[in-house]
């Protein structure tokens, strides 16, 4: 059974790699801005793990469903130009 097309999508590498990258940048800034104390300290609780992790995972999610979103867009504006010619 094939994925759905926003599975697909969400799995192409630009996607992924876009995603990624995203990920990396505002994850790192979040990770730093809500837990950097506990960071510095040492003081990280398993539970404090799992919140970063967390914080990775939300911009990677924005990324990958905006990427979606613009690529269905721009598939649609093509699909109403050829249908012009």
């Amino acid at each position: 059974m094939a994925p759905s097309p926003v599975i697909a999508l969400i799995l192409r590498p630009a996607v992924v790699r876009r995603a990624a990258v995203m990920a990396l940048i505002v994850g790192h800034v979040l990770a730093a801005i809500n837990h950097g104390d506990k960071i510095v300290t040492g003081t990280l609780t398993t539970p404090d793990m799992l919140k970063i992790a967390l914080t990775f995972l939300v911009p990677y999610t924005v990324s990958s469903v905006s990427s979606v979103m613009a690529i269905r867009e721009q598939e649609r504006a093509l699909a109403q130009v050829a249908g012009r010619g």
